[in-house]
């Protein structure tokens, strides 16, 4: 491991061993940079972000036990100038905005880490923010949508379930018809030509997740 008063102390939060090794890996190659320390759930990073108060925080979405954004949002009331690193597959604007809302300082999809990881961790240690061009394409695509209400997004999810107007009535407790006009607003939010449309459109754009 790097030793040094001036290193980039990073953090590496993940769920999957092979991305924490490819990280460790690509860090350990580099002369500014030491891993501090592993997590594999959102609480983990919150227990190892105490004890070892990184420079810099790379941090999966998607996770059991505590996800990324809500790990995110602890750590930052706690430590309120923490820089986070957003890793995820998702390419999706809600999840980006989601991200961005709650402090993340870039976005890096996993896919790139090998070319751009160590690039975003200096550019982020500098106070830079950074999100890979098809990500800013996608916010800029949905910029002036009409966002879903929580309500909505109940309704999507149980859409997704393959659930019946009925059934979802039934699973929240409102009329058969109220669910007739949240699908309609749903449609017509998310520029959907039917439900399952609506689905497929609101998993790429991370609104929901399966």
């Amino acid at each position: 491991m790097n030793t040094g008063p001036n290193l980039i102390r990073i953090l590496a939060v993940d769920d999957h061993p092979m991305l924490r090794e490819g990280i460790a890996s690509l860090v350990a190659s580099q002369s500014d940079m030491e891993l501090v320390a592993e997590a594999s759930t959102g609480r983990e990073a919150l227990e190892q972000f105490r004890n070892h108060r990184p420079d810099l925080t790379l941090m999966d979405l998607q996770m059991p036990d505590m996800g990324g954004i809500e790990a995110m949002i602890t750590i930052r009331d706690e430590f309120p100038e923490a820089r986070i690193i957003v890793l995820t597959t998702y390419k999706g604007d809600v999840q980006v905005l989601r991200a961005l809302k709650v402090g993340a300082r870039a976005y890096l999809l996993k896919g790139l880490l090998r070319k751009e990881l160590l690039e975003t961790i200096r550019a982020v240690h500098r106070g830079e923010k950074r999100i890979p061009p098809e990500v800013a394409a996608a916010l800029a695509d949905h910029v002036v949508d009409e966002a879903l209400t929580s309500r909505e997004i109940d309704v999507l999810r149980l859409i997704a379930g393959g659930n019946a107007n009925k059934l979802i009535a039934d699973r929240l407790s409102i009329g058969e018809e109220t669910v007739k006009g949240h699908v309609k607003r749903i449609l017509s939010k998310l520029r959907a030509s039917d439900r399952a449309h609506a689905v497929t459109v609101a998993l790429r754009r991370g609104i929901i997740d399966l």
